[in-house]
């Protein structure tokens, strides 16, 4: 089990949460600010970070800038959903995913599972790791680590574009509505409006055309959805 670092300046999520990450069996240390967080990463690195962003000291921003320039330690942002600004900028800096609030303690959960399979993305799947990896054309998708590729190139993706592009991909050429892949990347105790599913749309292609700048397998059908389309 993993050793998780939290960071929130509100004592009712520090606690509920490391509750919830305890009962999975990680160890949690816990902390209310990113400078008292950051000495702990420094001098003995856990396995994932959770943090808030708006925090006095220091706040989670400054705390993955830190982080970034000398490790790529998994983080996942907590949110709340009037700073989509901070979100853009994090993922920029590179935040791996984001948890907004309020969120049910089963949506963080397997965002951090998630994440710490794609950790240890280098050990060999096993043959039955092997039945779930998802191929179409130049695309590769491995549930188990979380790792995406395309043309044999890595594309790092947030837990909730990948379970996206992972729902569309299942079924090249058939369109899923914003509806269906909403069910797909979130908890059912979560509420998302369209506008939401299409920025994820929108950031996956462009993460895509890093590496292929010619990438076009998601296709928009207006008012309608969207489809995978495979090579």
């Amino acid at each position: 089990m993993a050793t998780i670092a939290l960071v929130d300046d509100d004592e009712n999520i520090l606690t509920s949460v490391s509750m919830a990450l305890e009962n999975e069996g990680h160890t949690v240390k816990t902390f209310e600010d990113g400078a008292a967080a950051f000495e702990f990463i420094h001098a003995t690195p856990p396995d994932l970070v959770v943090s808030d962003i708006k925090m006095p000291t220091m706040d989670g921003m400054e705390l993955l800038r830190r982080i970034r320039q000398n490790s790529d330690l998994p983080l996942i942002f907590l949110t709340s959903k009037d700073e989509e600004i901070d979100e853009v900028l994090g993922l920029t800096m590179g935040a791996d995913d984001y948890v907004k609030k309020p969120f049910s303690q089963r949506l963080l959960l397997e965002r951090v599972k998630s994440l710490l399979r794609r950790a240890q993305a280098d050990e060999k799947p096993s043959a039955e790791e092997e039945k779930k990896i998802l191929r179409r054309g130049n695309l590769t998708l491995d549930p188990m680590r979380h790792s995406c590729l395309w043309k044999e190139r890595q594309v790092v993706l947030t837990v909730t574009e990948f379970l996206i592009l992972h729902s569309l991909a299942q079924r090249p050429g058939f369109v899923k509505s914003r509806d269906q892949l909403m069910d797909a990347a979130y908890d059912d105790q979560v509420y998302v409006d369209d506008r939401t599913i299409d920025s994820h749309i929108k950031r996956v292609r462009k993460k895509f055309r890093v590496v292929d700048k010619e990438f076009d397998s998601i296709e928009t059908l207006y008012g309608v959805g969207y489809k995978y389309k495979e090579d």
